[in-house]
């Protein structure tokens, strides 16, 4: 069956269950018999249960229904944990795990690569956690709040979170409200700058009731409250203590070598290398973590990282295996060491168009935001590059198992992906649009008003990805526009080190490919890519050690008057409304030029771990979230 037709029956499962033409069970079977991942079934079968009710106040679709029926207090959710009973903490000896994208630093807040946030959420923990089927567990908290259970305020003004009691940091103090309180207050203050500052401003203020008790005030309503509470990506809680309980304190220090509540703590960190870890011994499950040790290496490629699980078992587990799927099918075989898992998510392989000028320098910055693009500026321009991307081409060859072509930013969850967008792979057209709009051919390459169409295009090292570049530069070349390709280690492509000029946060190129997910359920960390923010303030510059995530400089007052609308969206329906607004702004002004659907994550298991435990689903958590319950099918 074409994955075409595949995604186009699922939507009509999803309708079916709205409207109760099948129940719950066939929803789930049926779905399954199409090739949907579990996880992906589950969460959409909750966000369709909650629509149906009509209860998508108070961002139902997270935990299923708000009349509590699926919350953790009364459905008992937890955290996947088979196997993990009887085991004795430590007992499990090293886990290796080959991570080709090496880290950089382990602080969340700081980082802009998902290898960083990877390595961070070792140690550092949210109070919330996402379950694979969006329902939302305790972490560092126990219940979630909710209107029925009076801990949320009906009108989604205030939130009241109780902690669980006897947590300790790993160097021994214990864990409170203080500590919460002042995660809110560092990450609001504008010179640590945050890259989740604009998220965590969503909060007005933060009350320590007692030292379990923590009250949240917001700005404004919002469907959205709980996004700073969840997940590894924008939730990470960090001791005051560790700061000198000073919010202006930036402690560069905590960016190598960070104090948390997880399962392990940090024993060595060789930034660009490889990162080990130990037990933390004061975690606050006896019996865990089951490994003494973890061990997270880094460096090679992806295709040798597959390699390592599925044919060698030198490592237990790879990650982001971006290989092309011929290469991959020749490394599985069923007596194996190993195992390939995909789970399909929200990821989009796209390319950014820089809206600024990357080769004039402005104060010792390029890329500097009043500086305009002198051709990417033109929409035409951009709509002819769209025009030239062989999208299905880079999905069969480069991707595959499942990974489509796409017109929009936002995939993968049925109630946000835009039905008024396509895409076109039309050489002919693309030239047309150049000739219409003055850009003339001499020789191989247009000009127009003595400025010619050549532009630089970067991206990580990957052969997939350079495979990728090869391809549509030679679509690019064929219309008259000439690319210079760049290729840059991942690990500095992904870095974020305000010193960096060859990384994403910099954009020191014509146009970049890379890809990422939506984090949440409504995707406002996502969509923040390209929003301006107040006076500009989101836009990638020196003035903010280039952490304001609007890297490519765009500015659309649409844009930015629909994100804020969203923010302030109080129902799903308004938000995924509004979600689908957003998106159909960025791809009618060919901002990003989307090329695949990518998977949550294709990775690599040994046959040795309960894949389980892993529990990834649509990819709102990280990978090692659940780390603390990983062990092995035989202990």
């Amino acid at each position: 069956m074409a994955m075409s037709e595949s995604k186009h029956q699922f939507r009509d499962l999803c309708d079916s269950l709205k409207t109760g033409d099948i129940t719950r069970r066939q929803f789930m079977n049926r779905a399954t018999a199409l090739g949907v991942a579990a996880g992906t079934a589950v969460f959409a079968a909750n966000a369709t249960a909650a629509l149906a009710s009509g209860k998508t106040t108070s961002s139902g679709l997270y935990f299923a229904a708000q009349d509590g029926t699926a919350t953790p207090a009364a459905g008992g959710a937890a955290a996947p944990s088979t196997g993990t009973e009887s085991q004795t903490r430590g007992a499990g000896g090293e886990l290796r795990i080959i991570q080709w994208q090496a880290a950089t630093m382990l602080f969340s807040h700081k980082a802009t690569g998902t290898k960083d946030f990877l390595c961070s959420d070792i140690i550092l923990e949210p109070l919330f956690r996402y379950l694979p089927s969006g329902e939302i567990i305790g972490a560092l908290a126990e219940t979630f709040p909710s209107v029925d259970a009076g801990t949320l305020a009906e009108d989604l003004t205030s939130a009241t979170v109780t902690l669980k009691p006897g947590i300790l940091w790993s160097d021994g103090t214990p864990f409170t409200a203080k500590d919460v309180v002042f995660t809110w207050q560092w990450n609001t203050t504008e010179t640590n700058n945050s890259i989740n500052l604009d998220t965590w401003r969503q909060i007005a203020n933060v009350e320590a009731v007692d030292d379990l008790t923590v009250t949240f005030t917001f700005v404004q309503p919002s469907a959205a409250w709980a996004d700073p509470l969840v997940g590894g990506i924008l939730g990470h809680i960090i001791p005051s203590h560790v700061f000198g309980d000073d919010p202006a304190n930036a402690n560069d220090a905590f960016l190598t070598a960070p104090i948390g509540t997880g399962p392990y703590i940090l024993e060595s960190f060789v930034p660009n290398d490889q990162v080990i870890y130990a037990v933390n011994e004061n975690y606050r499950e006896a019996n865990k973590p089951y490994f003494s040790s973890v061990n997270v290496k880094g460096g090679g490629d992806a295709a040798s990282a597959a390699r390592a699980v599925l044919q060698t078992g030198e490592y237990d587990y790879c990650w982001n295996l971006q290989v092309e799927p011929a290469v991959l099918e020749s490394l599985i075989s069923d007596d194996g060491p190993g195992t390939l898992e995909i789970e399909l998510g929200t990821s989009l392989e796209r390319i950014h168009i820089n809206f600024s000028d990357p080769n004039t320098e402005v104060d010792g910055q390029r890329s500097e935001m009043n500086t305009p693009h002198p051709f990417l500026t033109d929409p035409a321009v951009r709509q002819a590059l769209n025009k030239a991307v062989p999208r299905q081409v880079i999905a069969d060859e480069f991707y595959g198992n499942g990974m489509v072509p796409t017109a929009n930013a936002l995939n993968g969850l049925d109630a946000f992906v835009s039905p008024n967008t396509s895409w076109e792979f039309n050489l002919d057209a693309a030239a047309a649009i150049l000739d219409e709009a003055g850009w003339s051919l001499d020789g191989d390459v247009r000009s127009k008003d003595g400025v010619e169409l050549r532009l630089s295009y970067a991206t990580s090292i990957n052969p997939a990805r350079q495979k990728n570049q090869q391809v549509v530069k030679q679509a690019f070349e064929s219309i008259g526009v000439k690319v210079q390709l760049e290729q840059i280690d991942a690990g500095i492509f992904f870095d974020s080190g305000a010193g960096n000029e060859q990384n994403i946060n910099h954009f020191y190129w014509d146009i970049n490919m890379y890809t990422n997910s939506t984090s949440t359920p409504v995707p406002i960390n996502f969509l923040q890519d390209w929003y301006s923010g107040t006076d500009r303030d989101n836009i990638a510059q020196a003035s903010n050690e280039w952490t304001g995530t609007n890297r490519q400089r765009w500015v659309n007052a649409d844009f930015d008057t629909a994100f804020e609308q969203l923010k302030a969206a109080t129902t799903l329906e308004e938000a995924f409304a509004l979600s689908i607004e957003c998106n159909d702004i960025m791809i009618n002004e060919v901002v990003i030029i989307p090329e695949v659907n990518r998977a949550a994550d294709v990775y690599g298991i040994s046959k040795r771990l309960i894949k389980e435990n892993v529990a990834l689903g649509v990819g709102f958590e990280l990978n090692y979230w659940n780390i603390a319950n990983w062990t092995t099918v035989e202990q």
